[in-house]
């Protein structure tokens, strides 16, 4: 395993979180789709912005609805492999995430590579949950993410059919799941500041209340903490899965630091220290695991940097040159 920098020790910030779940959580109901697809997973809708970005409407007969994807292809044309990048909690149904966030866009502008990021999935974990919420409907997110979209976007892109997946903050550790659920479909999967250690009691506590917060129901999810989802689906637990797969993961201490970007004499960002500093655990954890298992794995745990968007580009860049570029065979 290649560590990029050193790790420092976090507190695990356990004590409290636990006791925030609350039983008045709203209640999860099976839904039975109105319709059925007809023709399967397509294509039914594109909005070009830009030469090399468009709006991809894909219909998901997973979750019966269509979903829109940010799509951004190579300046210069020609087959190209693809990269699946997911956002952050909200999914960027509120605008938040890669394309007005962060550099992303400037940044691939000259990679040769397809970009394709799911718009929703707000607090889905990018998951298959087990249940309906009575607020956010049908979560199959994985079922779209490995049996849907990629073979739609194959047949839409001039594509290699070489994939690859990157998440970060919420949709970090489930990026790796995703390689390990659907092992062959991605050369490459990394956390971005994520959590790859999802059955771990302080990620099980944090997880539940996020999304709890949002007034959905958790154990809609992978059922109640400590239910043999929560280890199904942990990437630190099924470290020996990803064998075969260019891994990579990051996360820094919580402590602000340079790259951050932050102005002098602004307030500190408790809230992103704190998100940094549990994930820090959670990477420190998987690294432990793929080490155990004999995994190669770039992992890189930075003694400064905050849960910020200047930190996550700083993540993408290192991601893409140490570990997916090569493993798609590309620049």
């Amino acid at each position: 395993m290649k560590y990029v920098s050193s790790r420092r020790a976090v507190s695990r910030l356990a004590s409290g979180i636990t006791a925030a779940l609350v039983a008045a959580l709203a209640v999860s109901v099976l839904v039975v789709p109105t319709a059925a697809a007809q023709d399967g997973p397509r294509v039914v809708g594109v909005r070009d912005l830009s030469p090399t970005h468009s709006v991809v409407d894909v219909f998901s007969p997973a979750m019966n609805r269509v979903i829109s994807n940010d799509v951004l292809r190579p300046r210069g044309g020609g087959a190209a492999p693809t990269l699946y990048l997911l956002n952050g909690a909200l999914g960027n149904e509120d605008g938040v995430g890669w394309i007005n966030n962060s550099g992303a866009v400037g940044f691939f502008a000259d990679k040769a590579v397809n970009v394709v990021l799911p718009i929703g999935g707000r607090l889905s974990f990018y998951t298959d949950w087990l249940a309906d919420d009575a607020l956010i409907g049908r979560n199959k997110w994985q079922t779209y993410l490995t049996a849907e979209l990629p073979a739609v976007m194959d047949r839409h892109l001039d594509s290699t059919r070489r994939n690859a997946v990157a998440g970060v903050s919420m949709s970090g550790g489930p990026a790796l799941d995703l390689a390990i659920q659907a092992p062959g479909l991605y050369r490459a999967a990394a956390s971005l500041s994520g959590c790859p250690a999802s059955s771990n009691p302080l990620a099980q506590a944090a997880i539940s209340v996020m999304i709890g917060g949002a007034l959905t129901n958790p154990f809609a999810m992978w059922g109640v903490p400590g239910a043999p989802g929560w280890t199904q689906h942990d990437p630190s637990q099924n470290a020996h899965r990803l064998r075969g797969t260019a891994v990579y993961a990051a996360s820094a201490s919580g402590m602000p630091g340079p790259v951050d970007g932050i102005p002098p004499g602004s307030i500190f960002p408790v809230g992103g220290a704190a998100v940094e500093a549990m994930v820090n655990v959670c990477t420190g954890i998987f690294a432990d695991a793929v080490r155990a298992a004999g995994v190669p794995a770039t992992i890189s745990m930075r003694d400064q940097g905050s849960h910020s968007w200047a930190l996550f580009e700083d993540e993408l860049r290192d991601a893409w040159f140490s570990t997916i570029a090569p493993a798609l065979g590309t620049r």
